[in-house]
C-alpha cells in the first residue's frame, strides 16, 4: 500500500502559532483579538432570531392547515346533533 488512501488525511500546511508567542506570559487567545469571538456570538444570535422567525411563520401556516381540515368534522358534529336533537320523524 502505498500513500495513496490512506485514512485520515493529514494538514502538513498546520500552523500552530507559536510564531506570534511572547516569552513571560501565555494567550488563550495565541495573538487573536476578541472580535472574532464577538462575531460568532453575533452569527449564532442572528442564526437563532432568524430560526425563531421561520418557526413562527411555519407554526402559523401549520394553524391554519389544522383549522382548514378541522372544520368539517366540527360542521359533521353539529349536523348529527341537530339531526338527533329532532327525535324521529
Amino acid at each position: 500500500m502505498g500513500g495513496k488512501g490512506r485514512f485520515p488525511p493529514t494538514d502538513y500546511c498546520f500552523h500552530s502559532g507559536f510564531g506570534h508567542w511572547h516569552g513571560g506570559y501565555f494567550s488563550p487567545y495565541d495573538g487573536e483579538d476578541r472580535s472574532d469571538f464577538r462575531n460568532f456570538y453575533n452569527l449564532g444570535r442572528e442564526y437563532r432570531l432568524e430560526a425563531a422567525r421561520e418557526r413562527a411563520k411555519e407554526m402559523a401556516v401549520f394553524g391554519l392547515i389544522v383549522l382548514t381540515s378541522a372544520w368539517p368534522v366540527v360542521y359533521m358534529v353539529v349536523t348529527v346533533v341537530k339531526l338527533l336533537s329532532k327525535g324521529r320523524p
